[in-house]
């Protein structure tokens, strides 16, 4: 089964050799209210995001009110909620009548618009809007749904959270069959914001997932405090990085609590690119910044005392110690000079050079 090893997305190549790509999520954080999803798209963007991306579902088609009634109390980063699961949904999903408000401010924005579509109306809907595909980690298992994100034939974005490697494997086969344009993204789906997630994002994921699929570009969806697990994931190998994005983290709503501000998105961009720049090629040379120093902090070998031509040379004659000339001989080289003769007078403290010696 074949895949692309880099990516397209709003004319980004996406691949292990090109800048991270980073996804603002607002998903809730607009709180129902359109004026606030578009100013959002607008901070994202001064905040360095290169996509402001939305979340497309309603209530009756994500969760069943039955199903959650029977659980008898609301679980993990839901427990807070004041609201009832399908109330909250309800309230902070994203209008489908706002698409072409949200795209345009896009537009004029010049970021990527993108969504997670939560059903198949959503992803029909949203689908000549956006120039990649996000699927939520908890429809990794439907697969039906996965399908129909493939046959758009756009770059399908496949977050992997709460799944075992055999989930991920499946998952990916069902896209690959119809779509080499995959990113695979490591992702843990706790929301509550605790500092003990950090114990649990298993960054090192990413090197199982590039061993398993050589290439195959990589990224984080994050969802711990701060940047620090984004800059590992950088590290790693990840090239899409998508977090949570508000302008107030006190706001009342489902994804305030976790998400960045713009301050501190910018602060995470910041230090992704310094890491960035950082890692380099993988080549080790001599870098241009380090040209002059080659010279200053090495040695070179020199006569310790005067010499007159024809003196032939002992260790008693030289020492090293810097600088070290470009055209001078170094210390690798004190083996082939000595027993040799000098082909001019030398002073107390000159270099040594092959064109010195007969």
């Amino acid at each position: 089964m074949r895949w692309h090893t880099e990516v397209q997305i709003g004319g980004r190549p996406i691949s292990l050799t090109d800048p991270g790509y980073f996804i603002a999520d607002i998903a809730a954080n607009h709180d129902g209210e359109l004026g606030r999803a578009k100013d959002l798209i607008w901070r994202a963007k001064e905040a360095g995001a290169d996509c402001a991306k939305f979340q497309h579902f309603v209530a009756d088609k994500i969760v069943s009110q039955v199903g959650f009634e029977r659980l008898g109390s609301q679980v993990a980063h839901q427990s807070g909620w004041t609201r009832s699961v399908v109330e909250v949904y309800d309230a902070y999903h994203t209008r489908r009548d706002w698409t072409q408000a949200l795209v345009e401010t896009c537009r004029a924005a010049e970021i990527d618009y993108m969504t997670t579509p939560y059903d198949l109306e959503a992803l029909e809907s949203q689908a000549p809007h956006v120039a990649a595909v996000k699927i939520g980690s908890g429809d990794i298992t439907w697969h039906a749904f996965l399908d129909a994100c493939a046959a758009l034939s756009k770059p399908v974005l496949l977050a992997t959270g709460a799944s075992t490697m055999e989930d991920v494997e499946q998952a990916v086969e069902v896209v690959l069959r119809r779509n080499p344009s995959l990113v695979l993204l490591q992702c843990n789906t706790n929301y509550s914001g605790s500092e003990d997630n950090f114990n649990h994002v298993n960054l090192k994921v990413l090197q199982t997932f590039a061993i398993r699929w050589p290439g195959l570009p990589l990224g984080l969806s994050d969802h711990t405090p701060g940047h620090e697990a984004v800059l590992g994931a950088i590290a790693l190998g990840a090239r899409v990085i998508e977090k949570h994005f508000t302008d107030d983290n006190d706001r009342e709503g489902p994804d305030h609590a976790f998400a960045l501000d713009p301050a501190t998105w910018r602060a995470m961009v910041t230090a992704s690119r310094r890491l960035e720049a950082a890692l380099g090629a993988g080549v080790k040379v001599i870098e241009k910044n380090e040209v002059e120093t080659v010279v200053v902090q090495r040695r070179a070998i020199r006569l310790r005392f005067d010499r007159p031509a024809g003196h032939r040379l002992t260790e008693a004659d030289l020492e090293v110690l810097r600088p070290c000339p470009r055209d001078a001989l170094d210390p690798r080289s004190i083996d082939l000079a000595l027993g040799r003769e000098l082909g001019v007078a030398k002073l107390a403290g000159d270099v040594l050079r092959w064109t010195d010696l007969t």
